[in-house]
């Protein structure tokens, strides 16, 4: 990978500015940074996030990789804005958490998809949002998931790939289809349980007393409601399909859990805990591995 591969970063949040972070420091890349607040490039030259700041799109003539790395329902704005870099550009590609809908996105501005575009996604992130909470480190150890499509060309997918192992970060690839199917199971469906109990909590408990009480358990469970509830509408939105079948399928199965209480049954709630917890433990084990 040369050194001096020119890499557009559109939206300088928590993952944008990260992983132009990561790839400035790495060595690999010549970082250029655009924000819709005018103000973050500024910061992301002075916290030595990115090499360059694009005050607009439309004056950029020249990257090899654009990294849209905005909400998943503002995508289809940003590949109008940069349409014209890409019939010259190796790699087009985002970081959204629904890879349908940007597919859908992508088609819709520009007819056909080109082949410099490989759909991805980054399996890491935090609470914190914005330039000022940009980390090099972010991925290091995480995955990152690849979508490319049936014309993605293998320069792209060799391009992309480099980028993202100097991030740490360990690249692996699936259909846009599996990934959507499973982000709705590890990812949505934990945000969706997790906003719906704070909310309920707070709505019944006036002043929000009863979270004085809460303990350890309540605040793991309940961290990432605190994430931005923007991007979370937009991929519920987006992701509709797969995230109403595993949520079908968590309430099923919830129901269960609810007769088993009503009617004392200790064996069913024996069973589904511990295999809850062996499966639980794998896990665990498999997120030690990739520490090492």
């Amino acid at each position: 990978m040369s050194v001096k591969t020119r890499v557009l970063v559109v939206g300088l949040g928590l993952i944008g500015a990260s992983f132009a972070k990561a790839i400035k420091q790495a060595g690999v890349a010549y970082v250029l940074g655009y924000d819709r607040d005018p103000a973050v490039p500024g910061l992301a030259i002075d916290t030595q996030v990115i090499d360059e700041a694009v005050a607009d799109l439309s004056s950029v003539t020249s990257v090899d990789v654009v990294v849209m790395a905005v909400p998943v329902m503002a995508i289809a704005g940003v590949v109008e804005q940069i349409r014209h870099l890409v019939a010259d550009l190796t790699v087009l590609t985002d970081v959204g958490s629904v890879k349908g809908e940007v597919v859908r996105s992508v088609a819709g501005v520009l007819g056909d998809l080109p082949a410099c575009f490989v759909p991805g996604h980054p399996i890491a992130g935090g609470e914190k949002s914005g330039v000022l909470a940009a980390e090099a480190d972010l991925f290091k150890h995480h995955m990152h998931i690849l979508t490319p499509l049936d014309n993605s060309s293998p320069a792209a997918v060799e391009l992309l790939t480099g980028l993202w192992t100097a991030c740490g970060a360990e690249v692996v690839a699936m259909t846009v289809q599996r990934h959507d199917e499973v982000l709705a199971a590890t990812s949505h469906l934990p945000h969706l349980l997790a906003f719906s109990l704070v909310d309920t909590l707070a709505r019944e408990s006036e002043n929000r007393e009863i979270f004085k009480y809460a303990a350890g358990g309540f605040r793991d469970f309940s961290r990432i409601a605190a994430s931005d509830p923007t991007m979370w509408h937009d991929i519920f939105l987006t992701n509709r399909d797969a995230t109403l079948s595993i949520l079908r399928r968590f309430q099923s199965d919830l129901s269960l859990l609810e007769q088993a209480i009503e009617h004392a049954d200790g064996d069913l709630l024996r069973t589904v805990f511990t295999r809850a917890k062996s499966a639980r433990d794998y896990f665990t084990e498999i997120l030690e591995s990739r520490q090492k």
